[in-house]
């Protein structure tokens, strides 16, 4: 009877632990998320999520910069807790020490001796409709050509123009 129950209860926990894995539902491999049903403060539904990333560190999570990295968990976390993918509205601006994870592959590999390796997080982010912006100010003062720049990332005239328009617009900023 002891051993039955020892079983009953290494079934449920399995089955608890199956239903709590990391996922990657929107960003594969990147910003892992765990549903919790029963937790409190769960994305809305019903609301829109107009959300701006200030990306100006370098600093990093698991491989690549951890504000995209954190961008790509808001878009897992709002797919898992099940927000339409219309309602999601991501913008980044980068600039500051961030601004060299904007290079393409060749430009990347030129300056640090190894490919980019934010390059297929940033694919992957442009692809589920976010919009990265880079800084002009911070490519001239770093002598990034635009040309170096990678094919997803658009210029803007700078980091501050994208912080203060999208903020007027109604977007929430995230800051990193």
């Amino acid at each position: 009877m002891k051993s039955y129950f020892y079983f009953f209860l290494a079934l449920i926990s399995i089955g608890f632990l199956h239903a709590q894995e990391w996922q990657t539902p929107v960003i594969k491999g990147y910003g892992e998320v765990k549903y919790f049903s029963e937790a409190a403060v769960q994305p809305d539904t019903s609301l829109s999520y107009d959300l701006l990333f200030d990306i100006k560190s370098e600093a990093t999570k698991s491989g690549v910069n951890k504000g995209l990295w954190v961008m790509a968990r808001m878009l897992n976390l709002l797919s898992v807790a099940g927000v339409p993918s219309e309602k999601v509205h991501l913008v980044a601006s980068i600039h500051g020490s961030a601004t060299f994870i904007t290079l393409n592959e060749e430009a990347y590999h030129k300056k640090f001796g190894q490919p980019n390796p934010n390059a297929s997080l940033i694919r992957q982010l442009k692809e589920n409709g976010v919009d990265l912006f880079v800084c002009s100010q911070a490519t001239a003062a770093r002598k990034i050509n635009p040309d170096d720049l990678d094919v997803h990332i658009t210029p803007a005239l700078s980091g501050l123009s994208v912080l203060s328009n999208y903020q007027l617009k109604g977007y929430v900023l995230i800051p990193n």
